[in-house]
């Protein structure tokens, strides 16, 4: 098993502190041409009790099915398989479904438009995950 870095994203709050929130019954869409990663997605996700119902290794792929894919948010690489995921990131923004870009590139290198989108860095622990998830369907509330 792979040891991963704590990377703090900062929390999603309020004066009053922490929102709380719930991650139980989340769908995902998440597009990762790494397997090793992609599966750890995916029992990441579940522990947090969300559910993988849409997952792509190539961007052409990944672009046919994000246009109808009923999901409540997205975890999208930057670079996956030489490929940017720019035009699947603007499809999914353009839907109003909120993105966490996983990835090893810094914030400037995001999807034009997208820099402020929430970024958990590889290599991640489920905490990271749990925060990039909490602060990305947070900032999404009342955007559908």
């Amino acid at each position: 098993m792979a040891t991963y870095t704590i990377r703090s994203l900062g929390g999603f709050g309020s004066a009053s502190g922490v929102y709380p929130l719930d991650l139980s019954g989340l769908r995902a869409f998440v597009v990762e041409d790494e397997a090793l990663v992609l599966l750890t997605l995916e029992d990441m996700l579940a522990d947090l009790g969300c559910e993988v119902v849409v997952s792509a290794q190539h961007v052409d792929e990944a672009l046919r099915l994000a246009p109808d894919a009923a999901v409540d948010v997205a975890l999208l690489d930057v670079n996956v398989g030489g490929t940017r995921i720019d035009p699947v990131a603007q499809v999914l923004a353009a839907r109003g479904i909120p993105i966490v870009f996983v990835t090893g590139y810094e914030a400037p290198s995001l999807p034009y438009g997208l820099a402020g989108t929430a970024r958990v860095a590889k290599p991640f622990q489920l905490g990271e995950l749990a925060a990039g998830l909490r602060h990305a369907v947070g900032q999404g509330r009342g955007k559908r």
